[in-house]
């Protein structure tokens, strides 16, 4: 049996305390999807508050979607 060296994190206690029911195929799609949810929402909140302090305008984004690498 293998002996963990460090702590689990708050996040893997919470996982594990969860993973100790066994959960339907439709609630783990579901469980996924919230967590997906979550990070996305978490990097768009990050992203607009970088494009806001930096000024940036839809003008930009357009030129940096039509620009040729």
């Amino acid at each position: 049996m293998s002996v963990l060296n460090y702590p689990l994190s708050n996040i893997q206690v919470e996982l594990l305390k969860l993973f100790s029911t066994n959960l339907s195929d439709q609630e783990l799609i579901e469980l996924k999807d919230l967590l997906a949810r979550f990070y996305a929402d978490k990097a768009t909140l990050k992203a607009d508050a970088i494009w806001d302090k930096k000024g940036l305008t839809n003008e930009d984004m357009d030129k940096w979607l039509n620009s040729k690498s």
